[in-house]
């Protein structure tokens, strides 16, 4: 597999892990709404759970990976035509958004398990605790998690509209950029 960007294209590996983690956060976001149709304390509910707590650390080793490479593989693939300025900015505090919440939410995730003194599961492992137990904290980053959730829908959707618009309004390269094969513009 291509590590190097082209100058039109992202590398092999940043598309697989870019659409490897679509399907992952979506995992992630179905598990914990799911859960909701089972009772509380039910096996359904309870299952749905870890692999929700599983599938959101995948999502943070996956991005740790991801950000290894987009900082190993040169130059980001230029868009033609280029974005006008307050595009590419917009575009950058976005992307910057996207990768905290892939960072952070996982996180939060573990620390809230931590700090609940769970387990916190990972595909028959036990990850150690990220602190003490401490159950009035828990509640409080529970509360951010939840939050940033919901924030996490809108900066997704938004991604996806601005790719679309991008892709078919505009005419740009920029979501070509990323499409699986080999795309020509």
């Amino acid at each position: 597999m291509n590590w190097q960007n082209t100058s039109g294209r992202y590398n092999a590996v940043s598309i697989s892990l870019h659409w490897l983690m679509l399907v992952l956060i979506i995992a992630v976001y179905a598990c914990i709404e799911l859960r909701e149709l089972y009772p509380k304390g039910s096996d359904p509910r309870e299952a749905l759970k870890m692999w929700h707590f599983m599938l959101g650390l995948s999502v943070l080793f996956l991005v740790l990976l991801r950000l290894f490479v987009r900082f190993t593989s040169g130059a980001t693939p230029a868009i033609t035509p280029p974005l006008v300025k307050w595009q590419a900015m917009l575009a950058k505090v976005a992307h910057i958004a996207l990768y905290g919440l892939m960072v952070g939410m996982p996180l939060a995730g573990w620390l809230i398990l931590s700090l609940s003194g769970k387990p916190i599961p990972f595909f028959g492992l036990e990850l150690p605790a990220l602190a003490s137990e401490n159950k009035d904290l828990a509640k409080v980053i529970k509360e951010i998690h939840e939050t940033a959730g919901t924030v996490g829908y809108v900066l997704i959707g938004v991604h996806a509209v601005a790719a679309l618009f991008h892709h078919y309004i505009l005419r740009d390269t920029t979501l070509s950029r990323m499409l699986p094969g080999k795309r020509r513009r």
